[in-house]
């Protein structure tokens, strides 16, 4: 049996009741839950469509996104999440790098590496480099100023931790970022490169080895195995190439907001909806959701 989901952004939400119905009579669907009115429904379904895609495509034109998934095991029991451009609206690489006065030429940079255009580790170290001699204060300025949390991030942690599972930041970027992004948002554990300093300036390099797409798959593999849970209870999140490695081991990979070239690649895509997508995929009900 499978679930199909029908999402939308909560801060305008456009999926309608014909819609989801006319839908689900296509497909001769079971009946459908609305998990929050105007804003995600599911119903139940024999299995995956042949013509899935084409139907996505219509959707995303309306707004909505649109994902078939497995009826069992969808509430899952660790969530292992990206940093950048994830659980924030920013790339911290590229904040630094304006803080530099080389943000345009980093973030070109940083767009081609997250679309799998470039080696990740080699496009870190060349863009590490070009923070030469920055005053290491400058991260606590970025902090403040220039960084935001993606919508629903806090409810989406709150309300699996308040289930009881574990949320775990793994990120291709910096501690100094994902130690304080971690603490806010309420994360149990975070994951990251660490950028160098020395007489109160970055040395212009990163910390040997680089975590990039194989250190992700090992914070999965190291992670469950401590849990005693398997990959399949697993749900991760992240939208750049070096992400694709845990998206595809995880029971649920999802895509959010990402690069064209990535979410090619997976098969729950979130184009539209915000963090809180992840958890109306686990069938989580909008008044389930944790304060």
């Amino acid at each position: 049996m499978q679930i199909v989901s029908l999402l939308t952004n909560p801060q305008t939400p456009v999926l309608e009741e014909a819609t989801a119905e006319a839908l689900r009579g296509a497909w001769n669907g079971g009946a459908i839950r609305w998990l929050d009115r105007g804003i995600a429904a599911e119903f139940e379904l024999a299995k995956v469509p042949d013509d899935l895609w084409h139907v996505w495509e219509k959707m995303q034109a309306l707004g909505i996104d649109l994902a078939v998934t497995p009826a069992e095991n969808r509430r899952k029991r660790l969530l292992l999440a990206d940093m950048d451009s994830t659980m924030i609206q920013q790339e911290c690489i590229d904040e630094l790098a304006a803080e530099a006065g080389v943000g345009p030429h980093v973030a070109a940079i940083t767009a081609r590496a997250m679309n799998g255009e470039l080696d990740f580790e080699a496009a870190l170290r060349e863009r590490v480099g070009l923070l030469k001699d920055l005053p290491a204060s400058i991260i606590d300025k970025v902090v403040a100023e220039r960084i935001t949390f993606m919508p629903g991030g806090t409810t989406l942690i709150a309300t699996m931790k308040a289930q009881g599972a574990r949320a775990v930041l793994v990120s291709g970027g910096f501690t100094d970022f994902t130690q304080r992004v971690a603490a806010s948002l309420g994360f149990d554990e975070n994951r990251a490169n660490t950028l160098l300093a020395e007489d109160g300036k970055l040395t212009g390099q990163v910390a040997e080895p680089i975590l990039g797409r194989a250190a992700k798959i090992t914070a999965l593999e190291e992670v469950t195995a401590q849990m005693g849970i398997g990959e399949a209870d697993a749900i991760a999140v992240g939208d750049g190439a070096n992400d694709l490695g845990m998206l595809g081991r995880a029971g649920m990979g999802v895509a959010l907001h990402a690069k064209p070239a990535v979410a090619a690649q997976c098969s729950l895509r979130v184009n539209h909806g915000d963090l809180t997508a992840l958890l109306y995929l686990q069938g989580y009900a909008r008044d389930e959701f944790a304060a």
